[in-house]
């Protein structure tokens, strides 16, 4: 047997993976289990539906907006039906949180369990027509006494997340997740449709070279963003940094964990509680980069410390390898005194 057919009948993949963290908990009940697989399933299906979503006319808007006043596409309503649907058949979650929809979904009471899911089945949206890449961000919290969950307890912090991942929908399709030890990324094999650990021990370098802003909005920002990002372009300051904004977060913060940097979302003037939403986009990111060893902050605090007030909260984001986010967060300290 030749090397390469011996690595293929042993690859690692996410179900094997999660089956092997499970078994390091003595007194794991398998529903967390239970609950990735069927977000590895909502995944599969996402992937292949944006693979041929131009053959199958899934571009363009069905004439609807979601509750933040953005255009609804095709794929983000397919996206969306899946995640609730493929959750709600789990029998592990009692809630789950969506971007597209207003109010909180509520499990069945015979289908009910003892997590919450917070996600955006479809990040990036805007950019589907141009095929730029797009992604799944999602966040799986559990209540301090395992009970099940009720309408009250939608609001946790990212305190509560237990596991926390994102699908990237790019030249290949790739699920990066962390159930709370490090961070791994498993890439889809197209050819037996499973998921294979190609990026073991995900971890963000200390300090980057990279700065992923929108510069659009420099006019809108307080004078500590312009400080910061002006030295990133002052060759007396050091070597400048390298400008690369993608504009979907799952692409942004791939890259930064991968290469180190720091991805910027601030407050402006126009939106002064931020942009990024806390529950699905903000705290299973911050989640994933503090796993890699980087961190993750809203300016002032870390994400994952913020208790949620609503739904559909917004917050300033801070996120990438520990020098450089230190490096901003000094800067807005000085400018606050």
């Amino acid at each position: 047997m030749s090397t390469s057919s011996a690595m293929d009948s042993n690859c690692l993949t996410l179900t094997r993976f999660v089956l092997a963290e499970q078994k390091k908990v003595p007194y794991a009940t398998g529903e967390l289990t239970q609950l990735l697989n069927s977000i590895q399933t909502a995944v599969k299906v996402i992937s292949s539906a944006v693979r041929r979503a131009g053959i199958t006319q899934l571009f363009g808007t069905v004439g609807e907006t979601n509750v933040q006043g953005e255009e609804v596409k095709k794929l983000d309503v397919l996206a969306n039906e899946l995640f609730i649907n493929m959750l709600a058949s789990s029998y592990t979650v009692g809630l789950l949180i969506s971007e597209e929809n207003e109010t909180v979904i509520e499990i069945e009471t015979d289908k009910k369990g003892k997590y919450i899911v917070a996600f955006d089945p479809l990040d990036g949206s805007s950019n589907i027509d141009c095929l730029v890449s797009i992604g799944s961000i999602f966040a799986v919290m559990k209540k301090e006494d395992n009970s099940i969950p009720s309408l009250k307890d939608a609001l946790l912090s990212g305190n509560r997340v237990v596991a926390a991942g994102y699908a990237l929908y790019g030249s290949a399709t790739m699920l990066v997740i962390s159930m709370g030890n490090g961070v791994n990324g498993f890439m889809l094999d197209p050819s037996i449709g499973e998921f294979i650990l190609t990026d073991k021990d995900m971890t963000i370098p200390n300090k980057g070279n990279i700065y992923a802003i929108n510069e659009g909005y420099t006019h809108l920002w307080d004078d500590a963003i312009r400080e910061y990002v002006q030295t990133k372009k002052d060759p007396s300051k050091g070597k400048p940094y390298n400008a690369r904004y993608v504009g979907s977060m799952v692409a942004d913060i791939h890259r930064t964990i991968k290469y180190g940097g720091i991805f910027i979302y601030p407050a402006t003037s126009a939106s002064p509680k931020g942009k990024l939403r806390l529950l699905y986009e903000c705290v299973p990111m911050a989640y994933l980069i503090t796993q890699a060893g980087g961190l993750a902050y809203d300016g002032h605090i870390p994400i994952l410390d913020i208790k949620a007030e609503s739904l559909h909260q917004r917050t300033p984001a801070f996120l990438g390898s520990k020098e450089d986010v230190q490096e901003i967060l000094a800067i807005i300290k000085k400018h606050k005194k």
